[in-house]
């Protein structure tokens, strides 16, 4: 059984239970949590693991929720939020370290005013460093590890820092899954802030044409298969627009399901199963899930084979 006050004792940040955590994910959608933690420095985190894993506890990392589901009926265990504490960032020596907690946005506006190039495909994407790291994220033939030198992650109850070749980056995946990502370090190029600026611009905009930011959603939902684009195959098989209860297909970008208003997490959960069944029985491709599920049973994507 955990200790509430034990916890407290541990750290200094916001601490509360049965917290919602639809008002924390982008899709809007989810129940509660048991227990949810703000720690604030790398000591206060580390501790918490070692209190937790002593405990047997289910534990879940949040950053600020862009691309996860949550079931309706929560996750039975701890949420903890880097988001807050772990948001710093500086300029070193052309260096350029940041916490995993800040919001890609405001990494993206850092390096590009100081004339730093490479973060600009990045402009748009919702999400905080450290989650775009785990997952790899990447645009127009850009990814976040092509400028990085280093991560801190905590493993094992211990912070470590591993270079970019011991992380296995690879499309829209990395081996940091295993671990909690605090930190890392980049080396970017230099290039001309206006010209920089222009560029962010340009693509925001097309990101903003291209996606359905006005509804409630997640993100991508599946990773592109190799040379092809889910969001082809699923318009192709006549799928966009497909509403299963308060969940539809984007009418925008197929690859994208948003929130109506009232859907559930049962209802996304399904049309992600839809989608999946009859792309796979009109083109024999398999879409493998880009986004993160929590409080599901493993087996709630069904098998396709």
């Amino acid at each position: 059984m955990l200790s509430l006050e034990h916890i407290r004792t541990l750290c200094s940040g916001n601490i509360s239970i049965s917290e919602p955590l639809a008002r924390m994910t982008s899709f809007r959608i989810g129940g509660s949590v048991d227990i949810y933690i703000e720690p604030e420095t790398t000591e206060e985190l580390a501790a918490l693991m070692r209190y937790l894993h002593d405990a047997d506890a289910r534990v879940i990392v949040l950053g600020n929720g862009s691309n996860v589901l949550v079931s309706d009926e929560g996750f039975r265990g701890v949420a903890i939020s880097i988001e807050k504490g772990f948001s710093d960032i500086a300029l070193e020596k052309d260096i350029v370290h940041a916490g995993a907690g800040i919001r890609l946005s405001l990494f993206v506006d850092f390096c590009i005013s100081h004339g730093l190039a490479g973060t600009e495909m990045l402009a748009g994407i919702p999400g905080t460093l450290g989650g775009a790291l785990i997952m790899n994220a990447g645009a127009y033939g850009g990814e976040i590890s092509d400028y990085l030198i280093d991560v801190t992650v905590l493993r094992d109850c211990e912070p470590i820092v591993l270079p970019r070749e011991r992380c296995a980056f690879s499309y829209r995946d990395s081996d940091l899954k295993r671990d909690i990502v605090l930190s890392a370090r980049f080396a970017f190029p230099a290039g001309e802030a206006t010209a920089l600026r222009a560029e962010r611009k340009e693509l925001l905009l097309k990101r903003k044409r291209a996606q359905p930011i006005s509804r409630p959603n997640a993100g991508s939902i599946f990773k592109n298969p190799p040379g092809r684009f889910a969001a082809k195959l699923i318009d192709e098989c006549g799928l966009k627009g497909y509403t299963i209860g308060g969940a539809s297909v984007s009418d925008v970008h197929a690859n994208f399901i948003v929130n109506d208003g009232n859907a559930s997490a049962k209802d996304v959960v399904a049309l992600i199963n839809h989608l999946r069944r009859v792309v796979y029985e009109r083109t024999g491709v398999i879409l493998e899930t880009e986004i993160q599920l929590i409080g599901f049973p493993d087996d709630i994507i069904e098998p396709l084979m």
